[in-house]
C-alpha cells in the first residue's frame, strides 16, 4: 500500500518473509492467502511461480472487469442489448458531468478524436481503438474515477462498436452523434449532453447486429 512494490511485482520467498518478519513459514503462509483474498496479490504456481503485487487503484479495477465481461459476451450468456442498456446507465451520466467538470485538454482531446472519425473510411481497422478513446475519455472527464473505471471495463472489454452493422450512412450518423456530445460537453450543457447520449446508444442498439437477431427471433 506504501508503493514499495508495484503492480506485477514478485514478493520474496516464503522462507525470506519468514525471516524478515521473525515468525513461521505457515504464519507467512496464512497472511499471503489472506492477501490473496484482498486481491492485494496473486499467486502463480509452479517454479517460476510465486505472489505476485495487485495494485489496487481504479484503472486495476477497470482491467478486471473488462476481463471477466470480455469473457461472458464471448461465452454467448450475455447479449448486445443488455450491454448498451448498462452502457446507458454509466455513459448518460457520465456525458451530464463531463459537460460540469471536463478540462480544455479533454476537450480538445474529444475534438481531435471526431476528426479522425470523420474523416477515416468504414473499413478502417482503428474505428474500435477511436471509439475506445471517445468513450473513455468522456468517462475521465466526468471527474469521478469510479464511473470513468467501469465506462472503460465496458469498452476494453467488448469493444461495442464491433458489433455496429456498420454501413456508410451508419458510420456518418454515429460520428454526427459523437460531434453533437462534444459539442454540449464543450458548452457546459448538462441536460443536452446526457441527452445527446442517451440518442447516441439508442442509435448504436438499434444497428447492434446480435439486438438485430435477437429481436428478429
Amino acid at each position: 500500500m506504501s508503493g514499495q512494490f508495484g503492480q506485477g511485482d514478485k514478493l520474496p520467498p516464503e522462507t525470506e518473509l519468514a525471516e524478515l518478519f521473525g515468525v513461521s513459514r505457515p504464519t507467512v503462509r496464512e497472511a499471503l492467502g489472506a492477501l490473496v483474498s484482498s486481491g492485494l496479490i496473486r499467486k502463480v504456481p509452479g517454479v517460476a511461480g510465486g505472489s505476485f503485487v495487485n495494485i489496487v487503484t481504479p484503472d486495476s479495477l477497470s482491467r478486471m472487469l473488462s476481463e471477466s465481461v470480455d469473457t461472458i459476451l464471448r461465452l454467448g450468456t450475455l447479449h448486445i442489448g443488455e450491454l448498451t442498456e448498462v452502457r446507458k446507465v454509466l455513459e448518460v451520466p457520465s456525458a451530464r458531468w463531463a459537460a460540469e467538470n471536463r478540462t480544455d485538454e479533454q476537450v480538445e482531446r474529444l475534438h481531435s478524436i471526431v476528426e479522425q472519425q470523420r474523416t477515416t473510411t468504414i473499413d478502417d481497422p482503428l474505428i474500435p481503438e477511436y471509439d475506445f478513446e471517445f468513450h473513455t475519455t468522456i468517462g475521465q472527464a466526468s471527474g469521478n474515477r469510479l464511473l470513468s473505471s467501469l465506462v472503460a471495463a465496458v469498452h476494453r472489454g467488448t469493444h461495442p462498436v464491433e458489433y455496429l452493422e456498420v454501413t456508410p450512412e451508419v458510420g456518418s450518423n454515429t460520428v454526427k452523434q459523437h460531434m453533437a456530445i462534444v459539442s454540449a460537453i464543450e458548452a457546459g450543457h448538462p441536460a443536452k449532453a446526457a441527452k445527446a447520449m442517451e440518442t447516441h446508444l439508442d442509435y448504436v442498439l438499434r444497428y447492434s447486429t446480435d439486438y438485430a437477431g435477437t429481436a428478429a427471433s
